[in-house]
């Protein structure tokens, strides 16, 4: 099976952990629903004498993640109101639940969501909870991150990075300046072919640090220097393009005049089905 377990947190540092085809913890998990892609809402205009529809845009809806769990007492030293008490711990609606989930090709996944329902069988001969969580991130995220380090460079030399995600991340980009700088471009060449770039304008030193975010939700660009900390978002053309891994093979290089200067990139793999 793809799936071999998945852990459940609460806010308050609960953990329980599910093994599929163990029933030893006294839950059985019966099904796990909502673990493919999600639905994409496309959005088209039409337009007189033109047959069809022109394509604008998509995007993708949250995600909705279901168990069915089976309440398996000994009747020694659980009962099947104690394994839905334990199951409240973590399962009950509106709290917040951070799930992780195992597959056995080793890939370890996380994505936080709230609890819709949770509805108990109680008069059944069977009993089980049908729990219903809502991901509105619905992209499941590696909880470790991947980083790389390079140089600046005046030639056309690329940097091959290898992202095995199936949805596009943004990344962090720091280059610790140690040289007068005054401008440098981000290329990105991506599998898909269109090559993408970033231009930053400013006056820079050695020392400062500038760390350039184009993570969804957290982009911008941040100057220190001399130990203060200042937006650097106007030295960012607005013609750039915010850099994203695709799956693949991503070509990436900093052009910037003279000597090589230090730089990182970290992020953070997303998958948007398992």
């Amino acid at each position: 099976m793809p799936i071999t377990k998945f852990d459940a947190a609460n806010r308050r540092g609960g953990l329980h952990t599910f093994e599929l085809g163990d029933i030893s913890d006294g839950f059985s998990v019966r099904d796990i629903g909502g673990l493919g892609p999600v639905k994409a809402t496309l959005v088209s205009s039409s337009f007189a004498n033109m047959d069809g529809e022109q394509y604008q845009s998509a995007r993708r809806e949250a995600r909705n993640l279901t168990f069915k769990l089976g309440l398996e007492p000994d009747w020694i030293t659980t009962t099947v109101d104690e394994l839905r008490d334990r199951l409240y711990e973590f399962f009950i609606p509106k709290s917040e639940v951070t799930l992780t989930f195992y597959k056995d090709t080793g890939l370890v996944v996380k994505i936080v969501g709230y609890v819709e329902t949770c509805e108990p069988d109680i008069f059944s001969d069977e009993p089980a909870m049908d729990i219903s969580v809502m991901c509105f991130d619905p992209d499941f995220w590696v909880p470790s991150t991947s980083s790389f380090s390079g140089s600046s460079t005046s030639s056309s030399t690329d940097t091959n990075v290898q992202y095995d995600g199936n949805t596009d991340t943004g990344i962090v980009f720091t280059l610790n300046v140690n040289r007068t700088l005054t401008d440098f471009t981000i290329y990105h060449l991506p599998p898909d072919g269109e090559l993408r770039q970033l231009d930053f304008s400013g006056s820079l030193v050695s020392g400062d640090v500038l760390t350039i975010s184009t993570v969804k939700g957290n982009k911008g660009a941040t100057l220190v220097h001399t130990g203060t900390s200042s937006s650097a978002l106007y030295a960012i053309s607005p013609q750039s393009n915010w850099i994203e891994w695709q799956k693949g093979v991503n070509k990436f290089r900093v052009y910037a005049p003279g000597a090589g200067v230090p730089y990182t990139v970290e992020y953070v793999p997303k998958y948007g089905g398992l």
